[in-house]
This record gives structure tokens, sequence and C-alpha cells, in this order.
């Protein structure tokens, strides 16, 4: 049995302070600047990017390209990451869940959004922002 790779463990260690990082940042615009629920949590996105960036960059993946096509490809992936995880977690949700409120509904979308998120993301990052080039390519 193949044991854990360490690639997806730093990746891990990354997303878990990722996440500490962006919803301090969520719960501070909205709690203490009084700033709107979206404003609020879409700076948990465009901030808790930001930093994903620079750490699965040199981190993570330890990649040592530098040109905006890193940038390019890292925006384009969280974007289509985004609205495939959360585009199926909701009318996923809403069917499994259907007898339930729309509250209880919505959080399990955005909960399981969240889940297929990262499982969509690392491999995005993987394999195509971050993906290592073989020689004679």
């Amino acid at each position: 049995m193949k044991k854990i790779d360490s690639t997806f463990i730093r990746f891990a260690m990354v997303g878990v302070a990722n996440t500490i990082f962006g919803t301090a940042i969520m719960f501070l615009f909205y709690n203490v600047f009084h700033l709107s629920y979206w404003v609020s949590s879409a700076s948990n996105y465009i901030f808790g990017s930001i930093l994903s960036y620079f750490l699965n960059k040199n981190f993570t993946f330890q990649n040592k390209e530098r040109s905006w096509q890193v940038v390019f490809r890292f925006v384009i992936n969280i974007s289509i990451c985004y609205a495939i995880a959360y585009g199926i977690a909701k009318p996923l949700v809403r069917m499994l869940l259907s007898g339930q409120s729309v509250k209880i509904q919505d959080n399990g979308a955005m909960l399981v959004g969240m889940v297929l998120f990262v499982v969509i993301n690392y491999l995005g990052q993987r394999l195509f922002v971050f993906k290592k080039e073989v020689a004679g390519e």
C-alpha cells in the first residue's frame, strides 16, 4: 500500500493555515469593520487565495517558475474549481436534504462545496498550475 504523498500533506498544512487566515479575515471584516456578508466572505476567498498561491507555489509544490502564466493558471484554477464544486454541491444537497429548511440545505451545500473544492483544487494545482515539467518536453 502506497503511503500518503508528501505533497498532499504539505497541501493540507497550507489548507489549514489558509482556512484560519481567511476565516479570521472574514469574521474581522464582518464583526469588527461591519462590512457586508458578501464583501466579508469574498475577502476570505481573495486574501485566502493570495496566501494560498504563495504558500503552495513555494512550499507545497516548490515551483521556481517566475511568470505571470503561473499566476494566470492559478486564478483560472481557483475560479473553475469554485464554480464546479459549489455548482455541484448546491443542487446535490438540495436534492438529498429536500425535506429540510433552506438554511440547513445551504449550510450543507457550503460544507460539501468546501470538500469538493479542496479535492478539485489540489488536483488542479498539482496537475495544471504548478505542474513539474519533465525534461525533454
